[in-house]
C-alpha cells in the first residue's frame, strides 16, 4: 500500500492517475465481461429455443409422421450447433488457461480435403453457393501434425463464409503447399463475395463475439468465438492468418503453417504388366490420371461412359489382353451411377476388381459401394501416392486370394456396454441392435469388472467404456480388466464412449489400457467402423 502522507503534491496526482487508470481498466474488463456473457447467452439461447420448440411441436402432433420428422431434422441441426459452439467455448477457456494441447500424427492431405469437403458440402448446397475446393501444387502427401486442429481451422473459416455469403454467392477454396527444407508450408486460402467487413470491425473480427453492427447481415450477427478460436489455433501450430474484406464485395482469408512430412513412398511393383481401365468424364481428374500414370509408364486405357467401358472390356477380351483391374470415377458420361456401372461389371465380369474414386462420404456409402463389388475408395481430389498405392493394394489382395470385406454381421459377438446413465444406454442398445450381436449391460465400472471376471474366456468381444461413472470410473474398470490374470483380460479390445473428448483425455483412456476413443454424442458412423474392425474382421 501507498504511504500517501510521505508523498509530495505531484507523486499524489501521479498515483491518483495511476489509480483512475487502473479503475478504468477494471471498468472496462467488466464491460467487456458483460457484453461476452451476453453476446454468448443469445448464441446458446438461440438453437436451445430451437431444440425445446420443435421437441413441443413433435410432441403435440407424435401422429403427423411427416411433421414429427422434420422437427426431429431440425432438431439435429440445432443440437450441432449448440455441440459445435459449447466445443468453441470449451477450447477458448483451454486456450486462454495453457491447457490446449496438441498432437503431432502423420495424416494424409487428401484424408484431411476430403473429410472438410463432407463436412461443408450440405451447407454448400443448401445455400445454393457456387464453389470449388482446389489442391495445387502438392509434393508432400503424408504430413506431420494436429489433423483435427487443422480440420477445425478450415472448416470453420469456410462455414463463415457460406454463413456471410448471400444464397447462390461464390466461394473459392484452395491448398497448395511450399517446401522449405524438412518442412512443408500448407498455404489455405479462402474467398468469398459475400457481405464482406467495414475496416472497423476488421479491427476486432477476431475478439470472441463481435457484432458487426450495419444493415448488410441480413440478420446474421458476430462470428461467436470461431475466429478468435481460429487465430490461436494458427498462432499455436506456428502459423500465420491474414484477413483482408471490403463491405459489399466479399472477404478473403489466407493461413500459412509449417509442417513436418515425410518423402514420397510408391509401391509400384504390382502394377507392373497390369493393364487398368479408368471410366472417367471429367477433364480435370482425367488429366490427373493421365500424369500421374503416366509419368511411371503404366498401361491403362481412359474412357468417359459405360458403354465405352463394355466396349474397351469387350475388345481387351477379344484380343486376349484382358484389363486387370477397373476404376470408376464420380464423372461419367450421361451422368451415370458410377455404383450401378460397378453392380453391372461385377455380375459380368465378377473376376475384375473394381476400385472407386469419389468425393462421396465413404462411410455411408461402404455397404452399397462394397455390395457392388468394390475392393477400394480414393477420395477426390487424387494425389500421385494415394492413387498409385490404392492401385497397388487391390493388385496384391487379388494376387494374394484375399476378397473385400462385406458389411459386418455381428451374430455371434458379444458386447459388453458400460454406461451409467439409462437414456445414453438406451441410445446405445437401440444403435447396437443392427449389429445382431449380443449386448449385456453393466451401470458402473465395478459391474462391468465383475461381469467380465465372472465370464467364460472370450466371451466378450469388445467392451464399450464410458468414463465419468459412480462407484469406479472407466479408467481404473479398464485398468483393472488388464490386470486380471487370464489371457483374454490382455486382448480384449475396450473402447471408451465418452464426452470426455480432450486429447489429454483419449491420452488417459490409452494410458489406462483402452484402444480407443468413441466420442459422444455417439457419431454411429465412427462406432460402426470399430464395430467392424471387431467383427473382422
Amino acid at each position: 500500500m501507498a504511504d500517501y502522507d510521505h508523498m509530495s503534491k505531484d507523486e499524489l496526482v501521479a498515483e491518483i492517475e495511476r489509480l483512475h487508470a487502473r479503475l478504468d481498466e477494471a471498468n472496462a474488463a467488466n464491460v467487456a465481461k458483460e457484453v461476452f456473457l451476453s453476446n454468448m447467452s443469445h448464441d446458446i439461447r438461440t438453437p436451445m429455443n430451437a431444440i425445446l420448440g420443435m421437441a413441443a411441436l413433435a410432441q403435440k402432433h407424435i401422429d403427423e409422421k411427416t411433421r414429427v420428422a422434420d422437427a426431429l431434422g431440425k432438431i439435429q441441426t440445432a443440437g450441432r450447433h449448440l455441440l459445435e459452439l459449447i466445443n468453441d467455448v470449451l477450447d477458448m477457456s483451454r486456450i486462454n488457461s495453457g491447457k490446449l494441447r496438441l498432437v503431432s500424427e502423420r495424416f494424409a492431405l487428401g484424408d484431411l480435403i476430403h473429410d472438410i469437403s463432407i463436412i461443408i458440402k450440405p451447407q454448400m448446397t443448401q445455400k445454393g453457393h457456387n464453389w470449388s475446393f482446389k489442391a495445387e501444387n502438392i509434393q508432400a502427401e503424408a504430413l506431420l501434425g494436429d489433423a483435427l486442429r487443422l480440420r477445425q481451422i478450415y472448416v470453420n473459416i469456410i462455414s463463415n463464409a457460406i454463413k456471410y455469403t448471400s444464397a447462390g454467392g461464390d466461394i473459392r477454396i484452395s491448398l497448395s503447399e511450399e517446401l522449405e527444407g524438412e518442412l512443408c508450408r500448407l498455404n489455405f486460402s479462402c474467398v468469398d463475395n459475400g457481405i464482406g467487413m467495414s475496416p472497423e470491425f476488421l479491427t476486432r473480427v477476431f475478439e470472441p463475439f463481435e457484432r458487426a453492427q450495419h444493415s448488410g447481415t441480413s440478420g446474421i450477427e458476430g462470428t461467436g468465438v470461431g475466429m478468435s478460436i481460429v487465430k490461436k489455433l494458427v498462432e499455436a501450430l506456428g502459423g500465420e492468418i491474414g484477413v483482408a474484406s471490403e463491405q459489399g464485395k466479399g472477404t478473403r482469408v489466407d493461413i500459412s503453417i509449417p509442417l513436418s512430412y515425410e518423402h514420397l513412398e510408391l509401391d509400384l511393383a504390382p502394377l507392373k504388366g497390369k493393364r487398368l481401365l479408368i471410366i472417367e468424364n471429367d477433364e480435370e481428374t482425367r488429366s490427373a490420371y493421365q500424369l500421374y500414370l503416366g509419368e511411371y509408364d503404366l498401361d491403362y486405357s481412359l474412357v468417359r461412359s459405360a458403354a465405352e467401358a463394355l466396349s474397351e472390356l469387350t475388345l481387351a477380351e477379344f484380343e486376349n489382353k484382358k484389363y486387370d483391374l477397373a476404376v470408376i470415377g464420380e464423372s461419367i458420361q450421361n451422368s451415370q451411377n458410377p455404383l450401378d456401372i460397378a453392380e453391372y461389371l461385377q455380375k459380368s465380369r465378377p473376376q475384375l476388381p473394381l476400385m472407386l474414386v469419389s468425393s462421396a462420404d465413404w462411410e455411408k456409402t461402404e455397404y452399397q459401394a462394397q455390395r457392388s463389388g468394390i475392393r477400394s475408395f480414393v477420395p477426390l481430389p487424387i494425389f500421385r501416392k494415394s492413387l498409385i498405392n490404392a492401385l497397388s493394394g487391390v493388385l496384391k489382395s487379388v494376387d494374394g486370394g484375399q476378397n473385400a470385406s462385406d458389411n459386418p454381421d455381428l451374430t455371434g459377438k458379444g458386447i459388453l456396454l458400460v454406461e451409467d446413465n439409462f437414456i445414453n444406454r438406451e441410445i446405445a442398445m437401440e444403435i447396437l441392435a443392427s449389429t445382431n450381436a449380443a449386448v449385456e449391460c453393466a451401470e458402473n465400472g465395478k459391474q462391468a469388472l465383475e461381469m467380465f471376471a465372472a465370464s467364460e474366456p472370450k466371451h466378450y468381444d469388445i467392451i464399450l467404456m464410458d468414463i465419468q461413472m459412480p462407484v469406479m470410473d472407466g479408467y481404473t474398470a479398464a485398468s483393472s480388466i488388464r490386470a486380471l490374470d487370464r489371457n483374454d483380460a490382455a486382448a480384449v479390445p475396450i473402447y471408451a464412449m465418452t464426452a470426455n473428448t480432450f486429447q489429454e483425455d483419449i491420452d488417459k483412456a490409452l494410458a489406462a489400457g483402452m484402444n480407443g476413443h468413441i466420442a459422444k454424442p455417439i457419431d454411429i458412423n465412427a462406432l460402426m467402423q470399430v464395430l467392424r474392425r471387431v467383427a473382422g474382421a
